[in-house]
């Protein structure tokens, strides 16, 4: 690529009156500037440590950060606003920090989150119609955009603020073509009072860039390495303009039961200066990764496609769910507690080539737990007394319904029923299910169906009590099955009888919000191991970052302090959930478990 014209690397305080997308190169007051930009999600850190996350970013070399924004977090319901503002306040922080931002409103985002951070209840309305045309999708857009991006426009450049661009959808190429949906979403960017830049990224392939970028709109590129291509490929599309690639894939995410993915950080660092050497801005994704806390990771299916068109499948049958982990670190190059890592000095001494003035030193480290501490969970409520008392009222179906249906993001189902009698036994099979149900005939626990397995090991005679516990482990974020819903979809056989008359109860783990409702709740007497939730208290001294260990621990949810780390779960490569600093407090600590398949041993949490 040519990279032979000079682009000033202005630092971050370098604001200038006027950022725009020149002929060649960004330009602010008309001066090429390039833009050395980090990928950090507000919604993935403890808002009280924002601070400390942008101050890493400028040390290590940027000047600016992006965010994408979570619809389902702060819409989980149909007109329930939840914390909008939140994104307002991370601007404000990046502000003072002396950074630019990328924000990337969606409304689709896939960032390993839950339904690309769709809402469940508007895909389970629109269905297939997602991410098109569609007038019903387009009008909730418009009223979601509407209430969140007076949160963007208040803060753009043009007004005194840090936001000097805008992202229209999110690698639309890798999913459709419908120009004038994303023709449609510009004009209601432009509509509801964006006048930074827009802009579209895709992954470097002819398709995807047809498919997903619009005539005036800048295109970006995402990509993990071999820059000089995938610009040469940008290029056939976008003669001029300024090249960027928006997502340089530094690291990578987690699945459940998979061996972690780990790059090597010279590779990593080789591959940036590539980048930089074609005359390129940057965006590293991830520079901080964070956590998935409160249950919002995502999943993928193993025949989908990474966007450089990497498969995502790991050996798994086709089709089989890859649940993401909680942990969000992605290999970043500042870790999931906010640590400099190796890749963090390789990337810092290649970006202080490209920078003007000596770097910014370190913020001082996050302060860490000072003295490890163990506690017994003594206090255990049953399952069943927990969904009904938290969960929503029973209702009786004709079929299973979904999760969707009982208005569920996160969290499990309880489905009973009751099969005939008398009848022979015979095999029980849950059709359609997404993704994992534990299984009692009569109060004995007679199995766990997933989707690759969805016959109980035993049949099962009648009459009989059948109780599954359904959960759910992520929607899928990426490709064309995004939008699907969860729960028992097809149906309960015995044998090739269905089953009707399906009682259900939702426990979604926003009920868990109201902390009093959960200490409420009468603890219980039984046998050791069982599923329920689990209470107890933990001395701390000297509260800081901390990990929470769960020996013996099937997998479940933890919170401290009702605050939800999110999932735990024994089939690894996660071990530990973090524990921000803040959420700490000297003294006695409120710990709550739901375990959902059983504990071995002690019902024991470790903090280190």
């Amino acid at each position: 690529m040519d990279a032979s014209h000079h682009v000033a690397d202005d630092g971050p305080d370098a604001r200038g009156d006027s950022f725009r997308v020149g002929a060649d190169d960004f330009e602010l007051d008309g001066r090429p500037v390039r833009l050395l930009s980090g990928a950090l999600h507000y919604f993935r850190v403890h808002e009280a440590q924002w601070g400390h996350r942008l101050a890493m970013l400028r040390a290590m070399g940027l000047n600016c950060v992006e965010t994408y924004v979570p619809w389902n977090l702060h819409e989980p319901r149909p007109g329930e606003l939840h914390d909008v503002t939140a994104l307002g306040r991370f601007l404000d922080a990046a502000h003072a920090a002396g950074l630019w931002a990328v924000v990337r409103p969606g409304p689709y985002i896939c960032a390993e989150w839950d339904n690309g951070g769709l809402p469940h209840w508007l895909t389970a309305e629109v269905g297939s119609r997602v991410r098109t045309r569609d007038e019903t999708y387009l009008a909730h857009v418009e009223r979601w955009f509407a209430r969140l991006l007076p949160q963007v426009v208040s803060r753009q450049h043009d007004r005194g603020g840090p936001v000097i661009m805008v992202q229209v959808e999110n690698e639309y190429g890798s999913y459709g073509s419908d120009q004038v949906y994303l023709r449609r979403l510009a004009d209601l960017l432009h509509t509801h009072g964006i006048t930074a830049e827009l802009c579209t990224s895709d992954g470097p392939e002819d398709h995807m860039l047809t498919g997903g970028s619009i005539p005036g709109v800048l295109a970006t590129a995402n990509f993990g390495s071999a820059a000089p291509d995938a610009f040469t490929t940008l290029r056939r599309h976008r003669p001029k303009g300024p090249l960027m690639c928006m997502e340089f894939w530094c690291g990578w995410f987690d699945h459940w039961g998979a061996e972690p993915v780990r790059r090597d950080p010279s590779d990593a660092a080789t591959a940036l200066r590539e980048i930089l050497d074609c005359g390129a801005s940057v965006n590293l994704y991830m520079a901080h990764g964070g956590t998935n806390f409160a249950g919002w990771a995502g999943a993928n299916r193993a025949d989908g496609t990474a966007p450089d068109g990497t498969p995502l499948g790991g050996g798994l049958h086709d089709g089989a769910l890859q649940p993401d982990i909680t942990s969000y670190d992605y290999d970043a190059p500042i870790d999931e507690r906010g640590r400099p890592t190796e890749k963090f000095w390789l990337f810092r001494e290649v970006l202080a080539a490209h920078t003007d003035g000596p770097l910014p030193e370190l913020p001082p480290a996050p302060a860490a737990l000072a003295a490890p501490a163990t506690a017994r969970l003594t206090d255990w409520v049953p399952l069943d007394t927990v969904a009904d008392a938290l969960g929503t009222p029973e209702t009786e179906h004709a079929v299973p319904p979904t999760f969707e249906q009982l208005g569920v993001d996160r969290g499990l189902v309880r489905y009973t029923l009751d099969l005939p009698g008398p009848r022979e036994p015979y095999p029980l099979t849950v059709r359609g299910l997404r993704d994992r149900a534990t299984v009692y005939v009569d109060g004995a626990r007679a199995g766990v169906l997933t989707e690759a397995t969805p016959t109980l090991p035993a049949p099962v005679p009648g009459p009989a009590r059948v109780t599954l516990w359904a959960e759910s482990l992520g929607r899928v974020n990426y490709g064309p099955r995004l939008g699907e819903t969860k729960g028992i979809t097809g149906g309960v056989l015995h044998e090739r009888q269905y089953a009707h008359g399906v009682r259900a109860v939702g426990l979604p783990l926003g009920a868990f919000d109201d902390a009093d409702a959960v200490r409420g709740l009468a603890a219980a007497v039984g046998p050791r191991g069982r599923v329920g939730l689990y209470r107890g208290t933990v001395d701390v001294r000297g509260p800081g970052d901390a990990a929470l260990e769960l020996p013996g621990w099937g997998r479940g949810f933890a919170w401290v302090n009702g605050f939800c780390l999110g999932r735990y779960w024994d089939v690894g490569p996660q071990a530990a959930l973090y524990v921000p600093g803040p959420v700490l407090r000297e003294g006695d600590n409120e710990v709550w478990v739901l375990e959902v398949e059983g504990v071995r041993g002690k019902a024991e949490v470790r903090l280190g």
